[in-house]
């Protein structure tokens, strides 16, 4: 068994799911246990099944092939509102004109 935490933040609230699972559990998997679909019943459930994946602040390239190992933390990444090279393009443009 190994015991992980499963992240989840929005702007204005955070969700943090400690569990206990079997181990050679995948990354992925553990989202799916965490159930955050019950804790943010206003993000679409499929937000949780097709994000991307990480473990401290590291993005996992394959979530669904990493092992999970005692004491790490799942992050549930947001997709992204605006490209970020969109975005500084258009503070640029703000700036000059």
């Amino acid at each position: 068994m190994v015991h992980v935490e499963v992240a989840f933040a929005l702007p204005n609230r955070q969700r943090i799911v400690s569990l206990t699972l079997p181990a050679g559990t995948h990354a992925r998997e553990a989202v799916r246990q965490a159930d955050l679909a019950h804790y943010f019943p206003d993000v679409p459930p499929e937000t949780f099944e097709n994000a991307a994946l990480g473990i401290f602040g590291k993005a996992l390239r394959d979530p669904e092939r990493h092992i999970l190992q005692e004491g790490e933390r799942v992050e549930v990444y947001r997709p992204l509102r605006i490209d970020p090279k969109a975005a500084r393009a258009s503070r640029a443009a703000d700036k000059r004109g």
